[in-house]
């Protein structure tokens, strides 16, 4: 459990923690693969969200995906690029919170994944948050504090 004055001082920030749905690259997962490589070759991400026409996550589609899909034993076949869909190759094993989402889940997930897709009640998809925004707001707390208050080791220390 994290303490109430860590938490505190964590979601001074929180606002800016979700990248809201329209700021965020995606794809859908009837495009092809041709199109899912230049939009991430264009964007320079390793992933990005695949949404369904109903604007639901989906998946989650990469440059090692792709590659994967398209290799043979011996050749690359780049025609596969226009022939499979995102939908066929995506990643659907992947972390969702819904946008109720308490702290302590957010961080224990964000320790193996570098973004979490936030989706509402309906599932729609309501943004991502990022390890990098939170680590912003971890590097607040660890420099501040201490100047906010007055920490006092316990002569009970776990480390002693």
């Amino acid at each position: 459990m994290i303490g109430d004055k860590i938490q505190e001082m964590f979601l001074e920030n929180q606002e800016n923690f979700l990248i809201p749905a329209r700021e965020v690259a995606h794809v859908q997962a009837e495009n092809n693969l041709n199109h899912a490589l230049l939009v991430l070759t264009k964007i320079g991400f390793n992933v990005i969200v695949v949404l369904d026409k109903e604007a639901r996550v989906s998946g989650l589609i990469s440059i090692p995906l792709i590659i994967e899909a398209i290799t043979g034993v011996t050749e690359i076949h780049f025609d596969r690029l226009d022939s499979l869909t995102v939908g066929e190759v995506m990643r659907t094993d992947f972390a969702v919170l819904n946008d109720d989402y308490e702290l302590e889940d957010l961080l224990h997930l964000l320790v193996d994944n570098a973004f979490i897709c936030i989706v509402d009640n309906e599932k729609k998809f309501q943004g991502i948050v990022t390890r990098r925004e939170i680590l912003k707001s971890v590097n607040h707390v660890a420099h501040e504090f201490e100047h906010r208050y007055d920490v006092q080791l316990h002569q009970e220390s776990i480390f002693q």
